[in-house]
This record gives C-alpha cells, structure tokens and sequence, in this order.
C-alpha cells in the first residue's frame, strides 16, 4: 500500500469506487467514513487535504469503504444516524431513520403546541426509538409507551433512550402492532406509527441499501395496507375522545378510514407527495 496517499486522493479513489458501485453520494459517503475512522472532524479534511493519510488508517478505511460499496448503508456501517437534528444509535435489527418520518414529528409539534402539556403519546413499531424518544425530548412532561415486535429492537431503543436522558418517562412493551396496549389503562392523546407499509410488489424496485434492512420492517408481505388498516382499526380503542392516529405512509396510500375516526388531512413531503394521514377519534 502507498503510504504517501494524501487526503484529498484516498477520498477522490474511495468517491469513484463508490459512484461506479452506484451510491448516490459517494463523495460524501467517503468523506464521513474518513472521518469516522480516523476521529476527524470535516475542517480537518480540508486543512490536511494534501497530507498523507498513515497506512493504518488507509487500511481502515478500505474496509469501510468495501462494506459502502456493497451497499450497506452508511448509518450501519458507522453505527448512527441522525434525527431530527439528534444522534441515534443504529443496526441491522432497525431501519435506518429516514428524513420522511420528520413529518410526523412536525404533525404531533403542530397539533400539540404546548410542549409542556402532560400527554400519553404511544409509538407503534418503534425500531431504533426515534419517534417516541424525540416526542419524550420535545415534550419533557410527556410520557411514552414504545412497542416493537423485535427484541432486538427494542434493546437499541432502550439504549437510545437512555443516550437522550429520557428513560424514564419512556416504556417498551414487546410484542406485535397494538398488541402490547391490551392491558394498559392509558388512554392516548396520540398513537403515532411508521409501520411496515412496501407492497410485496414494491421490494424489488426498492434500492440496494434497503435489501440490508429488515425486511418485516418494510413490508406486510402484502399490498401494504395491513399494519396501516389494524392500526386504524384497533387504535381508537386506545384513544381519548379527541386523540389522534399519526401515520407514515408510502406509494401503497392510506386504507379506508373506520367510523370511528375522523379523516383530518394528508401528510404531504417538500415534493407534494403523500407521506401519511392524520386521523382524529370523536367518539
């Protein structure tokens, strides 16, 4: 190995590896992989762009660079992603959070103004925990009930939680969609969900980053529409009069709304596109 490869031509070689591998950001998927494993902050990239990078860190760095061009995804290969301008852990047993479920956020933050409110908010296939840990940290006096069906799961949400000092206002219950909440006598100001919602169809359009995560995150194996429809159907049961059902969603739509809610409005992303629905329990 040449150990006079300076900075600024590792990244160059690693960019083109990647662009003909096909990633879309190859440059900076270089750039974040060089920092990440020689402890750099992004000045130090520019400053020490034509200084030469030491042989173990090439090597490193390689190796990183491999998993990138298989196309792993990033966020597994250096353990975190970034969410809602917070830092949470991830790995293979969870999606990889994505700018999309942002919205929700926004829906809860524009239908819950007061951040001091003492709400019960309930986070239905939680994952990594980004949903019910960034409500927790934007509502201090909130309390969370997370469920997921994987264990695995749940234990990198649990960590998350304890990274962002919420912890304790935050349960995880295991189990399948709702099925958690049976015994609980809470009753939710909110049920908010990014379930499972790629038709079966879907999955083979989808990119190559998407086939490293969990596939029962993704997809119901059918049209799409089946963990959306049994939240609709079974979420009012845990409801205030007035609550809310907030749900992501994707090209499979929203199912028909129960009697027992209230269509509000579509979630639509920067580009016009439907990305979930709101739903109000009037009982």
């Amino acid at each position: 190995m040449n150990t006079a490869v300076t900075v600024r031509e590792l990244i160059q070689s690693a960019a083109t590896k990647l662009a003909q591998a096909g990633c879309d950001a190859a440059k900076l998927d270089a750039e974040l992989l060089l920092m990440f494993v020689w402890s750099i902050a992004r000045t130090d990239l520019i400053i020490r762009a034509h200084d030469p990078v030491p042989e173990a860190i090439q090597e490193s760095f390689y190796t990183l660079i491999q998993r990138r061009a298989q196309r792993e995804p990033l966020a597994y290969i250096i353990g975190e992603k970034e969410f809602w301008s917070r830092s949470f852990q991830v790995t293979p047993d969870v999606l990889v959070p994505r700018p999309e479920t942002e919205h929700l956020i926004e829906a809860v933050l524009e239908y819950f103004p007061d951040q001091k409110g003492h709400y019960h908010f309930c986070d239905i296939g939680t994952g990594s925990g980004i949903i019910g840990i960034t409500l927790a940290c934007e509502y201090p006096n909130a309390h969370i009930i997370a469920t997921d069906i994987s264990e695995p799961a749940l234990k990198v949400s649990e960590t998350n939680a304890i990274k962002h000092c919420v912890e304790n206002r935050i349960t995880f219950k295991q189990g399948d969609m709702l099925e958690p909440l049976e015994k609980t006598e809470i009753a939710f100001n909110a049920i908010i969900s990014n379930p499972p919602y790629v038709a079966e169809h879907e999955m083979e359009a989808l990119e190559e980053e998407l086939s490293h995560e969990p596939r029962n995150a993704l997809t119901d194996e059918s049209d799409g529409l089946t963990f959306l429809t049994d939240i609709l159907t079974g979420g009012p049961s845990y409801l205030q009069t007035g609550g809310f059902i907030m749900l992501e969603t994707g090209p499979c739509g929203l199912p028909d709304t129960p009697n027992t809610l209230n269509f509000e409005r579509i979630i639509h992303d920067l580009a016009g596109h439907a990305r979930g629905g709101i739903y109000r329990f009037t009982a």
